[in-house]
């Protein structure tokens, strides 16, 4: 993906990068307007919720925002580095959020290929989370995107703590982009910022359409498997400069509008 990044001003970039004490300036950039643009579609919680990103080859080194700061506010430099591996993290002073540390480090630890990893609780994901069936029957497009694309995991014990994040970690099989955990929200995972968010943006168009198809109370269109798959298969075989296209808009706005996420 070409950077919007070159927008900015290059005295400000070169402030920025003076800021940060390792190399990952760009990753810090495309996960800081993650959170920015999470915040402004109201798909944040508060102070809660979490971002990664694996900034080293195997995906144990990775990029996560600062316990109690809000997405609104994260900026490129505010982000912590960790590695899944070492258990002194939670001693440290600067300590991510308790449920960041063991479901992000968990995947990483254990799923190298999810790069990145967005976890939120939004509106309609959520409510989703909470059904009996929280399957998505393809109703439309964008549910046909995760048709049997998306992995469960309903086996909620309480906050994302300890065994919660492995039991989680071992649920992402498949290749499956996509987990509603039930109980407690959705998590999506990608080769990129722009690839988990992209899912991220529509996995919650799709629960906002499904959940407000029953609130009808009416019968719902269900389409074929046949026609389900193939869309779903039309997604994946989309071409990938739409995914990159939407995360560089986002960038540019930010860029005009919240340049002090690049900081």
């Amino acid at each position: 993906m070409t950077s919007s990044i070159a927008r900015i001003p290059a005295s400000t970039l070169d402030s920025a990068r003076g800021r940060l004490d390792n190399s990952h300036y760009e990753a810090r950039c495309d996960l800081a307007a993650a959170f920015r643009w999470t915040a402004e579609l109201n798909m944040h919680e508060a102070v809660a919720n979490h971002f990664s990103l694996a900034v080293s080859d195997d995906g144990s080194q990775f990029l996560v925002n600062p316990c109690g700061k809000h997405f609104s506010r994260i900026r490129a430099s505010d982000l912590l580095l960790l590695d899944a591996n070492d258990p002194t993290t939670m001693d440290q002073p600067n300590a991510p959020d308790p449920t960041a540390w063991y479901i992000h480090g968990a995947i990483h630890r254990n799923v190298p290929a999810a790069r990145c990893v967005l976890h939120v609780h939004s509106k309609y994901a959520l409510v989703l989370a909470t059904l009996k069936d929280p399957s998505m029957p393809p109703i439309d497009q964008n549910t046909m995107r995760f048709y049997n694309r998306i992995a469960f995991d309903l086996g909620f014990d309480g906050m994302g703590l300890g065994e919660e994040g492995e039991r989680l970690s071992h649920s992402l099989t498949d290749g499956k982009k996509v987990m509603v955990m039930g109980n407690h929200g959705v998590l999506t995972v990608g080769a990129t910022v722009a690839e988990a968010f992209d899912t991220l943006y529509y996995f919650e168009r799709a629960a906002e359409t499904l959940i407000t198809a029953y609130m009808t109370g009416r019968e719902l269109s269900i389409a074929s498997h046949e026609v389900a798959e193939k869309t779903a298969r039309q997604w994946e075989e989309y071409p990938s400069d739409m995914i990159d296209a939407h995360f560089k808009e986002i960038r540019a706005i930010l860029d005009q509008k919240q340049p002090d996420y690049v900081d």
